[in-house]
């Protein structure tokens, strides 16, 4: 059997130099810490000024995951680092607020006084904590409206523009960190790393958020050259642009596309590649679930595109085995069909399951069947019988229509429910964990 040799995830190494990076923040507070106190006074702003580094350093980090950097994107995983960037902003958030608690009661205890006038004096008579005091406000309302029952209530582009005060929360309370932490206040050395942590971050930030954004749509000026309706709901978007080749784009890759007309403008949704990219085309297909998704059939041609990408992991480069099985459900087709048509392969070492609810709702069908038919490929549906009833994905089904289902790696785009389901019968069926490969465009 034919064996390919997958791109090496850079997963392990980043969180293993993340980790590192804790570390030696830790070891920076115990090189500066002489003697651990015996007062609870004392234990408490020792407390809190871990808490502080920790929060400054993790903070730095989920910015960093902000910032788009292609080595994430691409190979990570775009909805990997999404996870990681909510883990890192909770972390930051609990110890930014352990940190302001346990050193202003340390503070008070120390003094004799209360909390709340410790805090009056803290805030208007160290320097720079005023600015610090309204970026941790910034943070916790940033972090209120990102909890998932109050993000569920909330338009995306309200939540998102709101998010992007992360940004002046972080400048507003770096500079306390340098002026009132005892860490840095009498370490040259221990100052100029904090600075380069930052200054590193706010590069990626500023190149690959806004830098490499405007280059890229300068030099391809994009823009809508169709729009043609391909199942009931379902729509494919011509773009045209020039030298799209120079993009870098794969089949499986995704854009954040937004269209500049009335409505679209503000927003910037993902959307994949439904067919590979060709020098001065490019091809989504969409499927109207929400607001933005469903004023896409109403685009007109030569409306000007705003693209950001591309982005995605889940590409050829995954791929380990010769055999794959493309599982697609819904609006995950659009990938997967790009996939279908180029992923390397002889006579039956490809097959495509596409899971719809009607026949009528099989989008880009016309289209999977030329395909099948010219690269010998496998090409199966599972549709709701006439009285509704769902087929359900089970490892038994899956032996049935691959008896060496455990020898394939497997891709699987769909909405959340399809890839759980799929997940579970796949590793019933004994396909390996690090062989199926799912991105999830829930960000």
């Amino acid at each position: 059997m034919r064996r390919i040799r997958p791109r090496r995830s850079p997963a392990i190494p980043l969180l293993a130099l993340a980790w590192a990076g804790a570390a030696a923040v830790l070891w920076l507070w115990w090189h500066n810490t002489p003697a651990v106190a015996a007062t609870t006074a004392d234990r408490l702003t020792n407390a809190g000024r871990i808490f502080g580094l920790l929060a400054g350093y993790v903070i730095a980090l989920t910015v960093a995951q902000m910032a788009r950097v292609p080595a994430l994107e691409r190979r990570v995983g775009s909805d990997r680092v999404t996870r990681w960037h909510a883990m890192s902003g909770r972390y930051a958030l609990c110890l930014t607020i352990a940190h302001v608690l346990l050193t202003l009661y340390g503070y008070a205890l120390q003094g004799g006084t209360g909390i709340v006038p410790e805090t009056v004096s803290v805030v208007t008579g160290y320097p720079e904590m005023i600015k610090a005091t309204v970026g941790t406000l910034i943070l916790l309302l940033i972090g209120f409206v990102s909890a998932g029952v109050v993000r569920r209530r909330m338009r995306y582009e309200t939540w998102y523009y709101l998010h992007l005060l992360t940004y002046i929360a972080v400048y507003l309370a770096f500079w306390h960190q340098l002026a009132t932490g005892g860490d840095f206040v009498d370490s040259t050395t221990a100052r100029t790393a904090w600075y380069a942590l930052y200054v590193v971050v706010g590069a990626l930030v500023l190149w690959y958020r806004v830098l490499v954004p405007v280059r890229l749509n300068l030099r391809h000026r994009m823009r809508v050259e169709s729009v043609t309706q391909e199942a009931p709901g379902v729509v494919s978007v011509l773009i045209r642009g020039r030298r799209l080749h120079r993009l870098g784009a794969e089949a499986g890759h995704f854009f954040r596309w937004r269209f500049l007309t009335k409505g679209l403008r503000w927003s910037a949704n993902p959307y994949s590649l439904s067919a590979p990219p060709r020098p001065d085309l490019l091809r989504i297909t969409v499927k109207a679930a929400g607001e933005h998704s469903r004023a896409l059939a109403g685009l007109r041609p030569g409306t000007r595109v705003w693209a950001e990408g591309p982005y995605g992991a889940m590409t050829a480069a995954r791929r380990s085995r010769g055999k794959v099985l493309l599982l697609a459900g819904g609006a995950g087709i659009t990938p997967l069909r790009a996939l279908f048509e180029t992923l390397p392969g002889g006579p039956g070492d490809l097959t495509l399951l596409y899971r719809a609810r009607t026949a009528e709702e099989l989008a880009l069908r016309a289209e999977l069947e030329a395909i099948a038919d010219a690269r010998h490929a496998q090409l199966l549906y599972a549709v709701n019988s006439a009285d509704g009833r769902r087929p359900a994905i089970t490892a038994k089904l899956l032996r049935r229509i691959l008896p060496d289902i455990a020898l394939h790696d497997v891709y699987v785009c769909g909405p959340p429910g399809l890839a759980e389901e799929s997940y579970a019968a796949l590793r019933a069926a004994g396909v390996p964990d690090r062989r199926i490969h799912h991105e999830s465009f829930e960000f």
